[in-house]
Formats: structure tokens, C-alpha cells, sequence
């Protein structure tokens, strides 16, 4: 069974930091792109953050130079680092594996709130 698993989230105050998991089972992420997206309510599902398949990475301009993505291959994970968060980064937070139109999945979300 192929299956993301993310986690990490939790709820904490403006500036504060929060590093989410996502955890692949079932395949190994070597060869596949990984995103994360956020979706607040009642609000599309926007891609935040994106490692490719050899390394490069992508940040939304909202979350340029406080976000951090990373990828333990040792541990089948990806990580992304959340420092300075903002009320706005509130939301659900998706993990995304694709290698191409055949192997694309999706974890069930964790959630991640920015108040004070």
C-alpha cells in the first residue's frame, strides 16, 4: 500500500516554528517530486513548497526565507521547516509524491494553526 503520512503540525503562536513530516510508505521517494500544499477553509489548495527529483527546490513567494524543505532518503521523509510563521500560514498541510501521472499521491493532511 502506498501512503504519505504527515504530521507535526500543531497550533502556536505568530513568529513561532513548527516542523512538519511526511513520511512515504509502501514506495520510496527517490525518483519522485514532493510538495507540500496548504489549504485553508474554504480556500483552493495551494502548492507552498517543492523539492524535485534531484534536489531542487521551489518556495511560494509567501514563504521565501522562512521555509525550509528537505528530504532524509534514509528515512523514506520529507521535512518542511516553518520558522516566523504568520496567522496566514494557517491550514491544512498535504504532503504530495509524483513521479509521473501513474504515481501521484497524496497524505490525508496535517493541520497547522497560527494564532495568538
Amino acid at each position: 500500500q502506498m501512503q504519505l503520512v504527515e504530521s507535526g503540525g500543531g497550533k502556536v503562536q505568530p513568529g513561532e516554528s513548527l516542523r512538519l513530516s511526511c513520511a512515504a510508505s509502501g514506495f520510496t521517494l527517490y525518483g519522485y517530486s514532493v510538495g507540500w500544499f496548504r489549504q485553508a477553509p474554504g480556500k483552493e489548495r495551494e502548492g507552498v513548497s517543492c523539492i524535485g527529483r534531484h534536489g531542487t527546490t521551489y518556495y511560494s513567494d509567501s514563504v521565501k526565507g522562512r521555509f525550509t524543505i528537505s528530504v532524509n532518503n534514509a528515512k523514506n521523509t520529507v521535512y518542511l521547516q516553518m520558522n516566523s510563521l504568520k496567522p496566514e500560514a494557517t491550514g491544512v498541510y498535504y504532503c504530495n509524491a509524483k513521479r509521473n501521472l501513474e504515481s501521484d499521491y497524496w497524505g490525508q493532511g496535517t493541520q497547522v494553526t497560527v494564532s495568538s
